[in-house]
């Protein structure tokens, strides 16, 4: 069965074939769905402009109380009518930019990440079309821009921050800002939203960034998978001792 690709580029297609097939290379399906965790999932939305391949993020309005102002990808908490992962982020970027489910190539769900909160969240990659425009719901979202994906391995200004992760140890965290010219504003991308921006760019890639990251570069899906379970064990033995 064969169906054509959607018309891109031509300076896209090569990437764009190779940057599919690595992506599947690292889909984790539902490996990670059986955890006892609260889950929550994100969209990491892909779309092709000017022959690269850039990622959609958003911003979080002012009103909310969790986080407000601050940059992330679509998404939220899991809720019952959700098939899996993948339906959960697809409801939720459609509730808060306006993007339709059938819209979305989805590719694959990488190791998934565990926020403040002590959610599951999975990131969900999936290729949207360089005609999309967001019509951002105003309760949720304050802002919606994209950033070339290579600056999460080539940023202009990067620098990284220590931060206390949900099982309490101390850890450093990637903080890009970007400056967008569209919207002649800066854009400040970090905690779990960055860490997922540079594992899907290590990803594509394939090359080693500009700055330090705590994986195996020569191994990076089974490296990802080890510091996933090493937060996730450090976050039982804290639950633990807490009892």
């Amino acid at each position: 069965f064969w169906s054509p690709a959607p018309p891109l580029a031509a300076a896209a297609l090569v990437p764009l074939r190779a940057a599919r097939l690595r992506l599947r290379e690292f889909d984790v399906g539902d490996r990670f769905s059986r955890l006892p965790l609260p889950k929550a999932s994100v969209l990491l939305p892909l779309v092709v402009r000017e022959g690269r391949l850039h990622l959609l993020l958003t911003v979080r309005s002012m009103q909310l109380r969790r986080s407000p102002g601050q940059v992330c990808f679509p998404g939220g908490k899991r809720e019952a009518t959700d098939k899996d992962e993948i339906d959960t982020a697809l409801r939720e970027a459609k509730e808060e930019v306006g993007l339709q489910p059938e819209k979305v190539e989805v590719i694959c769900r990488l190791v998934p990440g565990i926020d403040k909160m002590n959610h599951l969240v999975t990131p969900v990659v999936g290729f949207i079309e360089d005609t999309f425009q967001a019509t951002p719901n105003p309760d949720e979202v304050s802002d919606v821009f994209v950033v070339p994906l290579e600056y999460f391995v080539k940023p202009l200004n990067y620098k990284t921050m220590p931060y206390e992760s949900s099982s309490g140890s101390l850890t450093w965290m990637h903080c890009f800002t970007y400056d967008d010219q569209e919207h002649k504003m800066s854009f400040r991308i970090w905690g779990l939203t960055a860490h997922f921006a540079v594992l899907l760019a290590l990803v594509i890639f394939g090359e080693r960034p500009t700055y330090e990251v705590d994986y195996d570069l020569d191994n990076l899906l089974s490296s990802a998978e080890d510091n996933f379970w090493n937060l996730y064990a450090s976050l039982h033995e804290r639950k633990k001792s807490n009892l």
